[in-house]
């Protein structure tokens, strides 16, 4: 569909000679919360640096929203230790690309608005090789918001987060969608994906389902996903309430 922030359709990737993604169709519409499901080695990652242009398809299309996405990566993939305060790693994913020119006043306002949004104003000034590992995920979702982006990508936004980064994430996500902004994150969290995506989407290598929490308690997509059937806590778990 046009109005769609992302559409992949037959999707295929391989990775040094190895299948990866294989005939993948995925949309993704302004205002929706799509949680990327799947076990270890199922593509979510390969999916999200496909949609990037990080990775090279060997086959199919790839359509999303202009502008540049907002992309969250996993906490490993940012230099902790590089000496640079909460602030400046924030304005640093606005400037990147026009660095020799400095910061505009457009740049220094997005960011001081996604400091704002993920509760970290206070510790603005604060070297990022000081911070917990929620203050840390924060950094990470700042950066992707501070480029003010229609489709925000997340790999793994819960792991490893505090209770309180928690809520403030899922409130987070919640508005967003509520804004327009499409959202597509990977998770391994299904009670976190329950309460927070409007649709998941199972995947190992190629998509095995996609609906509404309640609509995937089948077993047997639990079994063609993660080789193992949905237990009865899991499908209770998917059958009750939707994203609050």
């Amino acid at each position: 569909m046009p109005n769609n922030a992302l559409d992949v359709h037959d999707l295929t990737v391989s990775l040094g000679g190895r299948p990866v993604l294989d005939g993948v169709d995925l949309a993704v519409a302004p205002g929706e919360n799509v949680g990327l499901i799947g076990p270890n080695g199922a593509g979510k990652t390969t999916l999200l640096r496909a949609v990037l242009g990080l990775v090279k398809p060997d086959a199919g299309t790839i359509r999303r929203s202009t502008g540049r996405p907002g992309y969250v990566p996993q906490k490993h993939e940012f230099t902790w230790d590089f000496p640079i305060t909460v602030a400046g790693a924030v304005l640093n994913a606005r400037t990147a690309t026009h660095w020799l020119r400095g910061p505009t006043r457009d740049d220094r306002d997005a960011t001081a608005e996604a400091l704002d949004r993920v509760g970290l104003t206070d510790l603005a000034a604060r070297p990022v090789g000081e911070l917990s590992g929620g203050q840390r995920q924060r950094v990470l979702v700042a950066r992707a918001l501070a480029r003010r982006p229609s489709l925000l990508l997340l790999d793994e936004p819960f792991t490893g987060v505090d209770v309180p980064t928690q809520e403030l994430l899922t409130g987070l996500l919640a508005r967003l969608a509520k804004e327009g902004t499409a959202v597509l994150m990977t998770t391994h969290d299904l009670a976190q994906a329950r309460d927070t995506c409007s649709r998941l989407c199972l995947l190992n290598r190629a998509v095995v389902a996609d609906g509404p929490p309640e609509s995937l308690a089948d077993p047997d997509l639990w079994l063609r996903a993660f080789g193992v059937a949905a237990s009865g806590e899991l499908k209770a778990l998917l059958a009750g309430a939707g994203p609050r």
